[in-house]
């Protein structure tokens, strides 16, 4: 059941859609502000057409970065857009992502990133400098078989294994049948190499199935079952709603085939790591606005100034595009890894990369910093309000760069800005650079405080008070 973009859909579209498929229960999704997809779930019987205005209420104080508990009364409101038949329930049913309100006041409430993301499109059309913006993001992941951790006082590890891990290749089991990824060789191979072939054609179907719009899937890079599947550029909100869609899927199709997904960044030594590359394109009176035949890459100097916003903002926005400790496992040198902030057609260590293509509809941006770890709604709508900034201020970007950065001479090297190199550097980041996010109301300083605040406490000081695995191979016998 999919209802098509060009026309809303209706309330009416909605019980048609309730009793052709005997729905059973309606299911309300939404993301905490770290943008894990949480769910309340009812009998048929209670929806009420007033909830799609007025919303369903729920207790705030247990989702994290949401209410104290002297305040937890909130309101979720169904999105029809979004509707979709969870493909997962037994018992049928029917699905929506909404928006949080306020209860007394009835007002979107201040941390519901889901709304960041619409006042950010919002933004873009009341500035009159486009009228659309899209998005196509790039979620990698790897598939395992066995997963394991723990961390007490007196113990810390973690454990992954896949049948398709390079490590396994000496493996004394029956049958060991050999065809496995080399380490950092999983790029593109056929199957029976790539053994998640099958796997990851039913991940399309059922991404397909709830408005999905997937159009590839390969391989990745690392051992281990890195994967990649493609879906459709849309409008932002949209993206980030799929997004979240897109990780509920794949999740729960490995699961019903025994076996589990991660989206972390990065989960294995000495491999390559998951990113979730973002392209970007502004639109107006259905003309790309990025497109400009003859200059570098045929890129306009709109384009130009919006890339310069990105790399002038891009310490500030890995808190939100690279948002966990482990994405600086990742943003390291070598491994593709995107750190120069720098941009050009076909460097793939670049912040920003221009894809190779001739075609006006298909100009855009690529901003490879960012990570599948993040919240959607945050990473685009932080990523637009960037390049809004600097077209805007007219922020030119250095000139591009399309030589080998690794073997530049030194003296060029040091000039080249690079990515922050720690989840507490881009928090601190953004602390000190984060007035181009408050235009427009877009986001909040109590959204942006709060963010900083859990990351802090919660992530930051958790690794950094905790003796790490690799410091007893390093220091026990001192």
């Amino acid at each position: 059941m999919r209802y098509s973009n060009a026309r809303p859909v209706t309330i009416r579209d909605i019980y048609n859609t309730i009793k052709e498929n005997e729905i059973k229960f309606f299911d309300l999704k939404f993301a905490d502000l770290l943008g894990s997809l949480q769910h309340i779930t009812f009998p048929i019987e209670v929806l009420e057409e007033d909830m799609f205005i007025h919303g369903v209420p729920f207790d705030g104080s247990s989702i994290r970065g949401f209410q104290r508990i002297h305040e937890s009364d909130m309101l979720i409101s169904p999105e029809p857009a979004s509707m979709f038949i969870d493909p997962f329930m037994d018992d049928p049913t029917i699905s929506f992502l909404g928006n949080i309100k306020d209860p007394v006041s009835q007002k979107i409430y201040s941390r519901d990133t889901r709304a960041v993301a619409q006042r950010a499109e919002l933004y873009l059309e009341t500035s009159r400098l486009a009228e659309t913006a899209y998005f196509g993001p790039e979620l990698e992941f790897f598939i395992f078989d066995d997963v394991r951790f723990d961390q007490t006082v007196n113990e810390g590890y973690y454990h992954l294994d896949s049948v398709e891990g390079a490590w396994n290749s000496g493996r004394n089991h029956e049958p060991n049948l050999g065809y496995r990824p080399r380490q950092k060789g999983g790029y593109f191979p056929a199957p029976p190499v790539d053994s998640y072939q099958n796997l990851r054609s039913k991940m399309v179907t059922v991404l397909r199935s709830v408005g999905v719009e997937a159009e590839v899937h390969h391989h990745e890079v690392a051992s281990g079952g890195q994967s990649e599947i493609g879906i459709t550029h849309n409008t932002m909100v949209l993206m980030g709603d799929r997004a979240l869609k897109y990780k509920y899927v794949i999740k729960n199709v490995a699961w019903r085939y025994q076996k589990t997904v991660t989206f972390m960044p990065k989960p294995l030594f000495q491999d390559n790591g998951s990113g979730m590359h973002v392209h970007v394109s502004l639109w107006k009176d259905n003309e790309n606005l990025f497109y400009q035949a003859g200059n570098y890459a045929d890129l306009s100097d709109m384009a130009l100034h919006f890339i310069g916003g990105l790399l002038h903002h891009a310490p500030a926005l890995c808190a939100f595009c690279a948002p966990t400790t482990n994405s600086y496992r990742r943003l390291v040198p070598g491994y593709e890894a995107p750190i120069n902030l720098v941009f050009s057609q076909r460097n793939r260590s670049a912040c920003v990369r221009i894809p190779m293509t001739n075609s006006r509809k298909a100009k855009r941006v690529e901003f490879r910093t960012p990570d599948p770890s993040c919240n959607p709604y945050l990473a685009f709508a932080s990523i637009l309000m960037a390049g809004i900034d600097g077209i805007e201020q007219g922020l030119t970007p250095p000139s591009p760069l399309d030589q080998d950065i690794y073997h530049l001479p030194d003296e060029q090297a040091k000039l080249i800005r690079n990515t922050p190199g720690s989840l507490d550097e881009a928090i601190d980041a953004l602390e000190r650079d984060h007035e181009f996010l408050l235009k427009g109301d877009v986001f909040t300083e109590d959204l942006i405080k709060v963010y900083i605040d859990y990351k802090r406490a919660n992530e930051v000081d958790y690794m950094r008070l905790r003796p790490h695995p690799g410091e007893f191979a390093l220091y026990y016998d001192v």
